[in-house]
Protein backbone atom coordinates (compact mmCIF):
# COMPACT_ATOMS: atom_id res chain seq x y z
CA UNK A 1 0.00 0.00 0.00
CA UNK A 2 1.59 3.30 -0.57
CA UNK A 3 1.83 5.86 1.38
CA UNK A 4 -0.69 8.40 -0.72
CA UNK A 5 -3.40 5.47 0.07
CA UNK A 6 -2.44 4.92 3.27
CA UNK A 7 -2.70 8.86 4.11
CA UNK A 8 -6.12 9.01 2.62
CA UNK A 9 -7.62 6.41 4.57
CA UNK A 10 -6.22 8.52 7.46
CA UNK A 11 -9.04 11.03 5.72
CA UNK A 12 -11.35 8.71 5.61
CA UNK A 13 -11.29 7.40 9.23
CA UNK A 14 -11.47 10.99 10.04
CA UNK A 15 -15.06 11.61 7.94
CA UNK A 16 -16.61 8.40 9.75
CA UNK A 17 -16.90 10.96 12.36
CA UNK A 18 -19.65 12.44 10.33
CA UNK A 19 -21.24 9.17 10.22
CA UNK A 20 -21.31 9.22 13.82
CA UNK A 21 -22.35 12.57 14.54
CA UNK A 22 -25.35 11.99 12.40
CA UNK A 23 -26.01 9.02 14.16
CA UNK A 24 -25.93 10.76 17.58
CA UNK A 25 -28.26 13.44 16.27
CA UNK A 26 -31.25 10.41 15.12
CA UNK A 27 -31.01 9.31 18.89
CA UNK A 28 -31.19 12.53 19.96
CA UNK A 29 -34.13 13.49 17.98
CA UNK A 30 -35.86 10.72 19.32
CA UNK A 31 -34.91 11.32 23.03
CA UNK A 32 -32.38 8.21 23.29
CA UNK A 33 -29.74 10.13 24.99
CA UNK A 34 -27.84 6.57 26.26
CA UNK A 35 -27.63 6.03 22.42
CA UNK A 36 -26.80 9.52 21.42
CA UNK A 37 -24.27 9.70 24.12
CA UNK A 38 -22.57 5.95 22.83
CA UNK A 39 -22.20 7.86 19.36
CA UNK A 40 -20.94 10.91 20.59
CA UNK A 41 -18.21 8.63 22.95
CA UNK A 42 -17.50 6.60 19.62
CA UNK A 43 -16.89 9.83 17.63
CA UNK A 44 -14.54 10.98 20.81
CA UNK A 45 -12.34 7.86 20.54
CA UNK A 46 -12.13 8.69 16.48
CA UNK A 47 -10.95 12.02 17.33
CA UNK A 48 -8.36 11.01 19.97
CA UNK A 49 -6.93 8.62 17.40
CA UNK A 50 -6.84 10.35 13.95
CA UNK A 51 -4.62 13.06 14.47
CA UNK A 52 -1.48 10.74 15.41
CA UNK A 53 -2.73 8.78 12.44
CA UNK A 54 -2.59 12.01 10.56
CA UNK A 55 0.72 13.28 12.05
CA UNK A 56 2.34 9.56 11.42
CA UNK A 57 1.56 9.30 7.95
CA UNK A 58 1.78 13.19 7.59
CA UNK A 59 -1.39 13.66 5.42
CA UNK A 60 -0.93 17.21 4.71
CA UNK A 61 1.91 16.31 2.57
CA UNK A 62 0.58 12.87 1.13
CA UNK A 63 -2.80 13.34 0.49
CA UNK A 64 -2.83 17.05 0.25
CA UNK A 65 -5.86 17.15 -1.98
CA UNK A 66 -8.35 16.92 1.57
CA UNK A 67 -7.89 19.59 4.05
CA UNK A 68 -7.58 17.76 6.80
CA UNK A 69 -7.46 19.94 9.82
CA UNK A 70 -10.64 21.73 7.82
CA UNK A 71 -12.21 18.08 7.99
CA UNK A 72 -11.78 17.69 11.86
CA UNK A 73 -12.72 20.73 12.41
CA UNK A 74 -16.41 20.52 11.02
CA UNK A 75 -17.10 17.28 12.68
CA UNK A 76 -15.75 18.38 16.39
CA UNK A 77 -18.50 21.34 15.55
CA UNK A 78 -20.88 19.24 15.17
CA UNK A 79 -20.01 16.43 18.33
CA UNK A 80 -18.97 18.39 20.46
CA UNK A 81 -20.93 21.36 20.33
CA UNK A 82 -24.26 21.52 17.93
CA UNK A 83 -25.57 18.08 19.33
CA UNK A 84 -24.72 18.59 22.94
CA UNK A 85 -26.28 21.84 23.21
CA UNK A 86 -29.70 20.40 21.52
CA UNK A 87 -29.31 17.68 23.45
CA UNK A 88 -29.37 19.55 26.74
CA UNK A 89 -32.04 21.79 25.37
CA UNK A 90 -34.17 19.21 24.24
CA UNK A 91 -33.73 17.22 27.54
CA UNK A 92 -35.34 19.28 29.95
CA UNK A 93 -32.46 19.92 31.77
CA UNK A 94 -32.36 23.67 30.80
CA UNK A 95 -35.29 24.63 29.21
CA UNK A 96 -37.20 27.83 28.81
CA UNK A 97 -35.19 30.67 28.93
CA UNK A 98 -31.99 29.43 30.26
CA UNK A 99 -32.47 26.69 27.61
CA UNK A 100 -32.17 29.55 24.83
CA UNK A 101 -29.93 31.42 26.70
CA UNK A 102 -27.54 27.89 26.86
CA UNK A 103 -27.84 27.28 22.92
CA UNK A 104 -27.17 31.03 22.07
CA UNK A 105 -23.94 30.98 24.40
CA UNK A 106 -22.70 27.89 23.06
CA UNK A 107 -23.17 27.84 19.38
CA UNK A 108 -22.01 31.69 18.76
CA UNK A 109 -18.73 31.46 21.16
CA UNK A 110 -17.92 27.94 19.78
CA UNK A 111 -18.15 29.34 16.23
CA UNK A 112 -16.00 31.77 17.03
CA UNK A 113 -13.57 29.81 19.07
CA UNK A 114 -13.15 26.76 16.07
CA UNK A 115 -12.15 30.14 13.38
CA UNK A 116 -9.92 31.70 16.40
CA UNK A 117 -5.83 31.49 14.94
CA UNK A 118 -4.60 31.66 18.46
CA UNK A 119 -6.57 28.98 19.81
CA UNK A 120 -3.23 26.51 20.36
CA UNK A 121 -0.08 27.38 22.76
CA UNK A 122 3.30 26.54 21.57
CA UNK A 123 2.92 23.10 23.45
CA UNK A 124 0.52 21.98 21.59
CA UNK A 125 -2.31 22.62 24.19
CA UNK A 126 -5.31 24.82 23.68
CA UNK A 127 -5.80 29.12 24.92
CA UNK A 128 -9.11 28.82 26.20
CA UNK A 129 -11.46 25.71 26.88
CA UNK A 130 -11.71 24.17 23.72
CA UNK A 131 -15.50 24.23 23.31
CA UNK A 132 -15.52 20.27 24.07
CA UNK A 133 -19.25 20.80 25.16
CA UNK A 134 -20.02 17.15 24.63
CA UNK A 135 -18.07 16.36 28.03
CA UNK A 136 -19.50 18.86 29.84
CA UNK A 137 -23.19 17.41 28.42
CA UNK A 138 -22.35 14.50 29.61
CA UNK A 139 -21.22 15.17 32.88
CA UNK A 140 -24.26 17.38 33.07
CA UNK A 141 -26.92 14.65 32.10
CA UNK A 142 -25.10 11.84 34.89
CA UNK A 143 -25.62 14.36 37.69
CA UNK A 144 -28.78 16.07 37.02
CA UNK A 145 -28.15 19.70 38.66
CA UNK A 146 -30.30 22.39 39.02
CA UNK A 147 -31.05 24.36 35.74
CA UNK A 148 -28.95 27.70 37.21
CA UNK A 149 -25.95 25.45 38.40
CA UNK A 150 -25.69 24.18 34.46
CA UNK A 151 -26.37 28.17 33.70
CA UNK A 152 -23.38 29.08 35.50
CA UNK A 153 -21.01 26.82 34.24
CA UNK A 154 -21.87 27.11 30.85
CA UNK A 155 -21.09 30.87 31.21
CA UNK A 156 -17.99 30.19 32.57
CA UNK A 157 -16.65 27.91 30.29
CA UNK A 158 -17.73 30.19 27.78
CA UNK A 159 -15.73 33.27 29.24
CA UNK A 160 -12.94 30.89 29.66
CA UNK A 161 -12.82 30.03 26.12
CA UNK A 162 -11.38 34.11 24.79
CA UNK A 163 -9.01 33.76 28.31
CA UNK A 164 -5.43 33.00 28.89
CA UNK A 165 -5.85 30.04 30.53
CA UNK A 166 -4.25 27.11 29.15
CA UNK A 167 -6.53 23.75 28.88
CA UNK A 168 -4.66 20.75 27.87
CA UNK A 169 -4.35 17.96 24.86
CA UNK A 170 -4.60 14.70 26.03
CA UNK A 171 -2.00 13.58 23.63
CA UNK A 172 -0.12 16.45 22.07
CA UNK A 173 0.51 18.75 25.36
CA UNK A 174 3.65 16.57 26.23
CA UNK A 175 3.90 17.92 29.85
CA UNK A 176 2.05 15.55 32.30
CA UNK A 177 1.02 13.64 29.13
CA UNK A 178 1.81 10.33 31.61
CA UNK A 179 -0.74 11.54 33.73
CA UNK A 180 -3.17 13.44 31.18
CA UNK A 181 -3.69 10.38 28.71
CA UNK A 182 -4.86 7.84 30.73
CA UNK A 183 -7.04 10.48 32.76
CA UNK A 184 -8.62 11.06 28.98
CA UNK A 185 -8.80 7.20 28.18
CA UNK A 186 -10.29 7.26 31.48
CA UNK A 187 -13.06 9.56 31.22
CA UNK A 188 -14.17 7.97 27.84
CA UNK A 189 -14.71 4.39 29.94
CA UNK A 190 -16.73 6.35 32.24
CA UNK A 191 -18.73 8.28 29.77
CA UNK A 192 -19.24 5.16 27.91
CA UNK A 193 -20.37 3.04 30.95
CA UNK A 194 -22.40 5.91 32.28
CA UNK A 195 -24.46 6.09 29.05
CA UNK A 196 -24.43 2.25 28.62
CA UNK A 197 -26.55 2.63 31.96
CA UNK A 198 -28.73 5.09 31.24
CA UNK A 199 -26.94 7.36 33.37
CA UNK A 200 -28.71 5.93 36.54
CA UNK A 201 -27.88 7.66 39.63
CA UNK A 202 -26.11 5.27 41.62
CA UNK A 203 -23.66 4.28 39.27
CA UNK A 204 -19.92 4.51 39.74
CA UNK A 205 -19.48 6.21 36.92
CA UNK A 206 -20.40 9.78 37.79
CA UNK A 207 -17.60 9.80 40.01
CA UNK A 208 -14.93 8.66 37.92
CA UNK A 209 -16.72 11.57 35.44
CA UNK A 210 -16.15 13.79 37.78
CA UNK A 211 -13.04 12.80 39.24
CA UNK A 212 -11.69 12.83 35.37
CA UNK A 213 -13.23 15.98 34.49
CA UNK A 214 -11.65 17.83 37.36
CA UNK A 215 -8.31 16.82 36.29
CA UNK A 216 -8.72 17.58 32.23
CA UNK A 217 -10.23 21.18 32.96
CA UNK A 218 -7.66 22.24 35.62
CA UNK A 219 -4.69 20.44 34.58
CA UNK A 220 -3.53 23.20 31.95
CA UNK A 221 -3.99 25.94 34.62
CA UNK A 222 -2.10 24.17 36.85
CA UNK A 223 0.49 23.98 34.72
CA UNK A 224 0.39 27.84 33.86
CA UNK A 225 1.13 27.92 37.84
CA UNK A 226 3.81 25.57 38.71
CA UNK A 227 6.84 25.86 36.66
CA UNK A 228 7.94 23.59 34.22
CA UNK A 229 10.63 23.14 31.79
CA UNK A 230 7.33 23.29 28.49
CA UNK A 231 7.32 26.83 27.36
CA UNK A 232 3.71 28.21 27.50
Amino acid sequence: MTIHMRALLVHLFTATGAVFAMLAMLAAVNREWDMMFLWLVVAFFVDGIDGPLARKYDVKANAPEFDGVLLDLIIDYLTYVFIPAFALFESGLMDGWSGWVMIIIITFASAMYFADTRMKTKDNSFSGFPGCWNMLVLVLFALKPEWWVSLVLVTFLAITMFLPLKFVHPVRTERWRGVTLPMALAWTFFAGWAAWVDFHPESWAHWGLIVTSVYLIFAGIAQQIIPGNTQD
